[in-house]
């Protein structure tokens, strides 16, 4: 791991975990996670952040192999979320004189996880400095981002920002996944409902001068700061990467409504949509259909009527897209029933429980098989969509 050190210094000390399944148990990550923390050496020693609990014992036997027999004077945590400050007993019971260094909301909230010595902590605000000598951190607050007491740091003297939750990914750092192959999954699902307080903190960023970002997931980020700067601001706007482009989630019982949304993927070919991106939702990672949902500028649904509501898949994705924030999109929606057909009805309460969401034409309602009248009413939802 010594190749991911960022200087002499700054050393890093994470921890790859390639036997999780579920990041937070509920997002596949085949790749695996990072949890990433790391140590700057000085005239004083500070760890920045814990570990996983998973992954304790690599992380601590890691933190005294850059320490070579120092002991650490200060542990600072950034986000108090399990899978970061997992590690602060194991740290605080191998070296318990160290003092932790959060902001208000750290020491509030971390009684609720751990025992420790009120009296060796320093409680930092918006600007307040961590010298360790030629390094000096200054911590900017950045609540929301996605837990209440998140903060950020930047040390000036080599010009780098660590970044909490932000600008991190899932995988494995010993996949050698490149960054943005995650990142848009991580982002829209992790830290996405809160797009005003990203966009609150990337204003505190612009005015520094950052040479290097090392978020607590994911590879540390050294060159093209702006791609990755840019995209955040992008997202946490609610601004599709591909305006035109459509997606087309479905929750199929039987087949026909899949069948119905194979065809609407054919008409919206046809009619020039420069990109389709189909998503069985009975089957797909719903994190992967909540990006492409963000992803995309335009959707359609297509689900069945299923005890008196949506098919479960259906009414899952949506109540993601609620949480998450979902907004400023065009929508058209489609719904089967043989009987009673009320999909819609409760697409359509979702969807207006959103902000600035526009649903195109009429509602179209299929039942059972798609026939040539289905064919013809699609067409005429792919042209208001497109229009």
């Amino acid at each position: 791991m010594n190749d991911l050190h960022i200087s002499a210094a700054v050393r890093y000390v994470g921890a790859d975990d390639t036997t999780i399944d579920l990041f937070e148990s509920q997002y596949p990550v085949p790749n695996g996670v990072s949890y990433n923390a790391y140590v700057i050496l000085d005239e004083k020693a500070a760890v920045l952040d814990t570990v996983d609990r998973r992954a304790a014992a690599e992380w601590l036997d890691r933190v005294a192999e850059q320490l070579a027999g120092r002991k650490p004077d200060y542990l600072v945590l950034h986000h108090l979320e399990p899978d970061h400050a997992g590690s602060v007993g194991a740290f605080l019971e191998k070296y318990p004189e160290a003092v932790l260094v959060g902001n208000a909301k750290t020491f509030a909230m971390l009684p609720k996880y751990y025992r420790y010595d009120a009296a060796r902590t320093i409680t930092v605000k918006e600007g307040d400095t961590l010298a360790l000598g030629s390094h000096v951190l200054t911590f900017v607050m950045a609540p929301m981002v996605h837990w209440p007491e998140v903060m950020v740091s930047y040390e000036s003297s080599e010009k780098i920002l660590f970044s909490a939750d932000g600008f991190g990914t899932f995988g494995a750092l010993s996949k050698g996944r490149p960054w943005i192959e995650e990142a848009a999954r991580y982002y829209f699902n992790i830290v996405g409902k809160y797009g005003a307080q990203v966009q609150a903190l990337l204003k505190k960023a612009a005015g520094l001068d950052i040479r290097t970002i090392c978020p607590l997931h994911g590879p540390v980020l050294r060159e093209d700061l702006g791609y990755y700067i840019g995209k955040y601001d992008q997202w946490s706007r609610y601004e599709p990467e591909e305006p035109d482009a459509v997606l087309v989630a479905y929750a199929s019982i039987h087949g026909n409504t899949a069948q119905a949304a194979g065809k609407m993927v054919d008409i919206l070919g046809a009619k020039g949509c420069p990109k389709v991106v189909p998503v069985d939702l009975c089957r797909a990672d719903q994190a992967v259909a909540v990006e492409n949902a963000f992803l995309c500028g335009k959707m359609v649904l297509l689900c069945p009527t299923y005890d008196g509501g949506l098919f479960p898949a259906m009414d899952h994705f949506l109540a993601h897209l609620r949480d998450k924030t979902y907004r400023s999109r065009k929508v058209c929606l489609i719904e089967n029933g043989s009987w009673a057909p009320a999909a819609a009805k409760v697409m359509r309460s979702y969807l207006e429980a959103m902000k600035d969401i526009t649903i195109c034409g009429d509602v179209h309602t299929i039942q059972g098989a798609i026939k040539d009248c289905d064919t013809t009413a699609m067409e005429q939802l792919a042209e208001a969509l497109l229009s």
